[in-house]
């Protein structure tokens, strides 16, 4: 078997995707409060947002920064782009399914447990996808034991993670469950990979697919600038407590007068 070295560059990869799946998490953390507080067909755009934030920041993103600092020793590695890129769609995927499966269920124990399984098997696929993505000059193994227990982690890192997007609520609350959400995505992450054997062929042979650095450098850049670009949406939309104003506000109007226009908290009529 081939060393294998999860570390090549020291702490710095494990510590940026640990930050990057944090980051993603509080993020989608964020827009699924707002999703919760605006309700109706608006609220399904938040929910995107939210998606892309957990799955393709939170999840995706970790992981391929954890890979920037895997090395087999002796060997080349390139990655498959299609694959790659079919690994984000997927992990996006997945976790939108299951946010809009725990919101439209509410409470109820049942949507939010078969929305955690299908999320957490999905972000399992996304995982060993993107390891497939990956070509050497090498036989690539994997324990089915350390497989199946990175499988209900990730289970249990998605329904745990599905709940605290129903409950969960102000700045401190959601930065706690977003550094809890970190572990749980990096912890997944990591114990898939100390599945993994690697025997190197007797000859070494060039193989197809991109550079890590020439590919998915500029992916991870990216996704990075669409995160700040959703960060600043929820900065400069209205807040919790302005919302919940709002609704207040008009819940009362509303009582008082059924015929009068829709105004907003500022008493701007609406349409």
């Amino acid at each position: 078997m081939s060393p294998i070295d999860h570390f090549s560059h020291g702490l710095l990869t494990p510590v940026l995707a640990y930050v990057m799946s944090s980051v993603g998490s509080m993020l989608g953390l964020l827009l699924t409060s707002r999703a919760r507080l605006i309700g109706g067909r608006e609220s399904r755009w938040w929910l995107v947002g939210a998606a892309f934030a957990i799955g393709g920041t939170g999840i995706w993103t970790m992981h391929f920064i954890a890979m920037l600092g895997f090395s087999v020793d002796g060997l080349a590695i390139r990655y498959d782009v299609p694959l790659t890129a079919a690994s984000a769609f997927l992990a996006v995927v997945v976790v939108g399914m299951g946010l809009f499966l725990a919101a439209h269920g509410g409470e109820r124990p049942a949507f939010l447990l078969g929305g955690g399984v299908l999320t957490g098997l999905g972000v399992a696929g996304m995982h060993y996808l993107g390891m497939a993505a990956m070509n050497m000059s090498a036989h690539v193994s994997y324990d089915p034991v350390v497989v199946s227990l990175s499988v209900l982690i990730a289970v249990a890192a998605a329904t745990v993670a599905l709940w605290f997007t129903l409950r969960v609520s102000g700045a401190l609350r959601i930065g706690g469950a977003a550094l809890v959400m970190g572990v749980a995505v990096s912890g997944m992450h990591y114990t898939g990979m100390s599945s993994m054997s690697v025997a190197s062929h007797t000859e070494l042979v060039p193989v197809p697919g991109a550079r890590a650095i020439d590919f998915l450098l500029p992916l991870i850049v990216g996704i990075s600038v669409i995160t700040v670009g959703l960060l600043l949406t929820v900065i400069l939309s209205p807040s919790e407590k302005e919302l919940r104003s709002e609704a207040e506000f008009r819940e009362r109007l509303g009582g008082r007068d059924e015929g009068a226009p829709e105004v907003d908290l500022f008493g701007t009529p609406r349409g």
